[in-house]
């Protein structure tokens, strides 16, 4: 097996004494996984991640075998976890994307939301310019993955995020809970529910700036 492709990080995890596990998607692959070599280095660990873009290189002898990963930054958002709603804001988006894709199916239009929101969240100017981005990537993940809302469901939504412009945070909080509602209910059930627990922090901290 080998890949070369661009991807955006989603998860990383520590292993043995030096090294980390990677998870990242890509546009053609879907989720991939792979051991970086003295990945907890001074010198990866800014590369390393979750939100960050990497041209990355996946070789394993079989496709059942965990590949060897090298990964060299293409676009980092790194700098954007010292600001507190924009880093729970990719934590979330992350978070949700590994723990909700199956591993090796390609998903093309949820690698391209995904770096649609995190350009989003990387741009605007106040979370307000990016959560009705966040609300759309959380539709898409679940009609790509056969939960997509029914028209009475979609009708819950308020108008104001159907249109053009920044909505205002009421509408925002009402479609955050019509998604929150299908994503916990469809989506991340048993063990992948636990990645829940970063949405409510997102939502925590989204409230208290609204008021």
């Amino acid at each position: 097996m080998h890949l070369l492709t661009e991807a955006v990080i989603v998860a990383v995890r520590a292993h043995g004494e030096h090294g980390a596990i990677v998870r990242a998607l890509t546009p053609g692959a879907g989720i991939q996984a792979g051991y970086v070599r003295g990945g907890r280095s001074r010198r990866l660990r800014p590369v390393l991640v979750p939100g960050n873009r990497v041209q990355a290189e996946y070789r394993a002898r079989t496709d059942e075998q965990l590949a060897h990963l090298t990964a060299e930054l293409a676009h980092s958002r790194a700098f954007l976890l010292s600001e507190p709603l924009a880093a729970a804001g990719i934590e979330w988006a992350t978070a949700l994307t590994a723990a909700a894709l199956p591993e090796a199916q390609p998903y093309p239009q949820v690698y391209l939301g995904l770096e649609g929101l995190l350009g989003a969240i990387e741009a605007a100017p106040s979370a307000r310019g990016w959560a009705a981005a966040l609300i759309r990537y959380e539709l898409l993940m679940l009609d790509e993955l056969g939960f997509g809302l029914d028209e009475t469901a979609l009708l819950a939504l308020p108008p104001a995020l159907r249109a053009p412009g920044t909505p205002p945070w009421v509408a925002i909080r009402e479609g955050l809970g019509v998604t929150g509602h299908f994503l916990a209910r469809d989506l991340l059930v048993d063990r992948q529910a636990e990645v829940l627990a970063g949405r409510g922090r997102l939502i925590d901290r989204l409230k208290r700036i609204a008021g």
